[in-house]
């Protein structure tokens, strides 16, 4: 299904606030997807393209010494949250833009480094065109995005409510490594780990997506509001997943380094 930029943005924007209290799995794959891009202290100009409120990108700065790092996001609030982090870092720049779009000079980017964020961009190919296009020669993306079993569990719970998309679908590591050859990226490594979180309720677990941002962007689903009845036949139909009193939720991330 389609992605609708202008809820991702409001989504975004009214998270905030609370994003970073609900954040543990983006921090934890963040961690993860600087430890697989074997990072080196290494100069030149980085982009962090999806900053959210900046996690990763204030790792990014302890990790080497940048001519510019820059600070992209779709969201302005996300963006300001990160500015009031750094603000004592003086080589740091801050873009207000789609990573669909990229408002950037051809081949002027090193590095591009992106944590849980690409899986909201609606056309992937086009997305790593652009991006190869603001790599300099030799550069690199590195990248994580949620691969399609993630809220495998909730989407099944739904599906037995109705033939709605209520849950976002996400592309898979084949797609994507064929979106990155498509692009033009000549070397591209790619690893899949399955992260399962736990919650006592699905109540808890959409709170904390809502948290996040990270629901109600699909475009073309179930227009009408969903009623009280499909919820608690959805939640009823989730309790199957049930064990030791907790409810899982599965997380697929798709993690990746491509070089041109």
């Amino acid at each position: 299904m389609p992605i609708n930029k202008i809820r991702i943005k409001r989504s975004f924007s009214k998270a905030s606030l609370t994003y970073d209290n609900v954040a543990e799995l983006q921090r934890t794959v963040g961690k993860a997807l600087l430890n697989f891009s074997d990072m080196k202290p290494f100069n030149g100009t980085l982009l962090d393209l999806g900053c959210g409120t900046g996690f990763l990108t204030k790792e990014l700065l302890s990790l080497g010494t940048y001519k510019t790092l820059i600070a992209l996001d779709i969201a302005l609030s996300m963006l300001q949250t990160t500015q009031n982090k750094l603000t004592s870092q003086h080589n740091v720049s801050y873009i207000c833009a789609d990573a669909e779009h990229l408002p950037l000079v051809p081949q002027s980017i090193d590095h591009v480094f992106s944590n849980l964020a690409l899986q909201w961009c609606d056309n992937l190919e086009y997305v790593f065109t652009g991006i190869k296009g603001i790599l300099k020669p030799k550069g690199q993306l590195v990248f994580s995005t949620f691969g399609p079993e993630t809220l495998c569990e909730l989407k099944q719970s739904w599906s037995d409510v109705d033939h709605y998309n209520h849950v976002n679908t996400f592309y898979s590591d084949i797609q994507i490594h064929h979106f990155l050859e498509q692009a033009g990226f000549n070397y591209i490594e790619m690893t899949r780990k399955v992260y399962t979180s736990h919650y006592e309720s699905v109540w808890i677990l959409m709170q904390e997506l809502k948290h996040l941002g990270a629901h109600h962007v699909i475009s073309g689903g179930n227009k009408k509001i969903t009623t009280k009845k499909a919820m608690q036949q959805m939640i009823a139909a989730y309790e199957r997943f049930r064990r030791d009193d907790q409810l899982p939720a599965t997380f697929e991330v798709i993690s990746v380094i491509a070089k041109v």
